[in-house]
C-alpha cells in the first residue's frame, strides 16, 4: 500500500512538473511585439532612448519586433527638423545627434554578449543595427509626417513612411503592444 501510494505522488509530481515545463515553454514563444515610439527626443529623451533597448533585449528573448514612429516622434528621425537645421541644411536627425553614453555602451555589450566596438555610438546608428543587423521593421505615421510638414524623402533611411490603414494593421496583428 505504501509503495502505491508512493508510486502515485511520485507520478502526480512527474505530471506536475511536465506540465510546469510546458506552460514556460509556451511563455516564451516567440511574439509580436510593437514598440509605439511617440515622444519626441526634444520632449522627454528617456523616452524615446529606451526604444531601442527594449526592442534588441525583445528580439535577443526570440521576438518578432517592429518599432513604430509615431506623433512627435516623428521629428526626431527627420533630417535637418527644426527651422535651424533647415536653414543650415543638416542632414542629420536629432537621433543621429544624441549619442549613446559610455555607460550605456558598456553595459549593452555586457547584457546582449556583443563586444563593445560593435556596440553603436549614437541613437541613429542604433536604429540601423535594429534593422539591419537585428531584422527589426521600423516604419513611421507618414500622416504625422504630413501635420509637421515633413518631406517623407528626410525621414532617415531605417524609417519607412506608412499610412493610417497600415498603422492599424501593425496594431491588430500585435501580440504585444509597448507604449513609448
Amino acid at each position: 500500500m505504501m509503495r502505491s501510494l508512493v508510486t502515485v505522488m511520485i507520478l502526480a509530481l512527474g505530471s506536475f512538473f511536465s506540465e510546469a515545463a510546458t506552460v514556460e515553454a509556451q511563455e516564451v514563444a516567440e511574439q509580436r511585439v510593437l514598440i509605439h515610439m511617440k515622444t519626441s527626443l526634444a520632449l522627454d529623451d528617456a523616452q524615446i532612448c529606451a526604444v531601442p533597448n527594449v526592442a534588441w533585449a525583445a528580439v535577443k528573448a526570440g521576438h518578432k519586433v517592429t518599432i513604430l514612429v509615431d506623433a512627435s516622434a516623428v521629428t526626431s528621425v527627420t533630417k535637418g527638423f527644426g527651422w535651424f537645421r533647415k536653414l543650415t541644411g543638416s542632414e542629420t536627425t536629432a537621433l543621429d545627434r544624441a549619442g549613446l553614453p559610455e555607460r550605456e555602451r558598456q553595459s549593452l555589450s555586457e547584457q546582449m554578449g556583443v563586444p563593445l566596438e560593435q556596440i553603436p555610438h549614437n541613437y541613429g546608428e542604433y536604429f540601423d543595427y535594429l534593422k539591419d543587423k537585428l531584422g527589426v521593421e521600423i516604419y513611421g505615421n507618414r500622416t504625422m509626417m504630413l501635420l509637421y510638414n515633413i518631406d517623407p524623402a528626410r525621414v532617415a533611411s531605417s524609417v519607412t513612411p506608412i499610412p493610417l490603414a497600415k498603422m492599424v494593421g501593425l496594431f491588430a496583428s500585435a501580440d504585444r503592444v509597448i507604449v513609448y
